[in-house]
């Protein structure tokens, strides 16, 4: 069962992120704060759930939340200030985006940088052990995958509706094949051994 928060006294957000490790896409981040008498037996870090156990909890989790915001950092961003920069400002701007300010932020991984005056706890593998950042973790992998459907239909040769834009065989060898789109990473090593 996993814990409600670290301050139960506190207005606590969870943040969390999705897409760190992909060619292409952007880094999506959320950030959600739940009700003191949230409870969910089925919630968990979104990498443990099946595709359509995520959009079952993400309807719930927008039902329920007293707040919850998504952001994307696009690739260009993403270039410029490279991955772990990109996956902050993107946790930073769903924690902006909330229409309710926490005092505390909850931050799944073990690196942030501090968020105007409100203190953050960063925790290890957070969306396994805290509700609030594993409904993060669920709302940040299905508006990505969202958006990654979408940009799919317009190159459907890279298999992105299915890979998400992470490394898999096809995606690689698709960028062999027929080069990078304006969507792909350019500073990530795209190709093996290049």
């Amino acid at each position: 069962m996993l814990l409600h928060k670290i301050h139960p006294e506190l207005i606590e957000c969870g943040t969390d992120e999705a897409g760190r490790g992909c060619l292409c896409g952007p880094v999506t981040a959320a950030a959600v704060i739940l009700p003191a008498n949230f409870k969910s037996e089925l919630l968990d870090d979104s990498k443990k759930l099946s595709r359509k156990r995520r959009y079952e909890l993400r309807t719930v989790i927008e039902k329920h939340a007293l707040a919850y915001h998504v952001s994307h950092v696009m690739m260009e961003t993403i270039d410029k200030i490279n991955i772990l920069n990109a996956s902050i400002l993107a946790m930073h701007q769903a924690i902006d985006g909330l229409s309710l300010r926490p005092e505390h932020i909850a931050v799944d991984g073990n690196r942030f940088k501090d968020f105007k005056d409100i203190p953050a706890t960063t925790v290890v593998k957070g969306d396994g052990k805290y509700l609030h950042i594993a409904a993060a973790s669920v709302l940040a992998k299905t508006y990505r995958d969202d958006y990654m459907e979408q940009i799919a239909q317009e190159f459907p040769q890279y298999d992105w509706h299915k890979n998400q834009g992470y490394p898999t065989l096809k995606h690689r060898d698709a960028i062999r094949k027929h080069g990078t789109t304006p969507y792909h990473r350019m500073s990530f090593k795209l190709l093996q051994g290049s």
